[in-house]
């Protein structure tokens, strides 16, 4: 299986359009699961503000194939065709997301070399809405300095949550979501661990492996990146 993550800067009418138009599994071969949400910039604000130009989509396919599919014939494709969009192989998993292989690695030591791309998905529970916020506030203002991040951003249609992280490589993401230098992440662990903020949430790490497109006017990933075929 396969990710694959869409940005585009659309204005705020079709972006409202696109938001009722999330792609069906039932009548897109290939596709796994797929959320289409508003994107907005970390920061330390509890309650961030939303982008109302900007759509993302976040879809699980079978593989290359349906996904190629997908940018071929789907009306939801061609509104995003002029944004970034990258494809990315999961290296490890935990928790558990719509479309998501059982058989992913959960331990934090998968080898890998080169940039990682994280993604973090939750659907919210509204009782926890605010301790959420806060706790993610706190993160996200840690994440934005972390060393070795590159580029990030957040993504909501409540109940659907999510951020999209690019960073130099596993280590620099390790270290910021579970490294002691800077508490706000673990904090934000534990804090779900003991009273869950979500009532289904996963944390994936990928390799990104084929980045197109462009966002602000460039591609987020650094220049010298290399597009390669997806190890199976």
């Amino acid at each position: 299986m396969i990710v694959s993550v869409h940005m585009a800067d659309v204005g705020p009418r079709i972006a409202l359009t696109a938001l009722r138009k999330a792609p069906d599994p039932g009548s897109t071969p290939g596709l796994r699961h797929a959320d289409v949400a508003l994107t907005a910039p970390l920061s330390h604000r509890m309650l961030p503000r939303p982008d109302l130009g900007r759509i993302a989509l976040v879809a699980l396919w079978d593989d290359d194939a349906a996904l190629d599919r997908f940018l071929r014939e789907q009306p939801l494709a061609a509104m995003l065709a002029e944004g970034w969009r990258v494809r990315l192989e999961p290296l490890r998993a935990s928790g558990s997301w719509p479309g998501l292989d059982d058989d992913i690695r959960s331990d934090r030591a998968v080898p890998s070399e080169g940039h990682v791309a994280v993604l973090t998905l939750g659907r919210l529970r509204p009782r926890r809405a605010v301790p959420f916020f806060r706790a993610s506030a706190k993160a996200e203002g840690a994440a934005v300095v972390a060393p070795g991040l590159i580029w990030a951003s957040g993504l909501a249609r409540p109940p659907f949550v999510a951020t999209c992280s690019l960073w130099d490589d596993a280590r620099a993401a390790s270290t910021y979501a579970y490294g002691n230098r800077e508490p706000a992440h673990p904090a934000a662990i534990t804090a779900n661990r003991a009273d869950p903020f979500h009532h289904q949430s996963a944390f994936v790490r990928f390799r990104p492996y084929a980045s197109e497109g462009r966002l602000d006017g460039r591609n987020p990933l650094p220049e010298t990146w290399l597009a390669s075929s997806p190890s199976r």
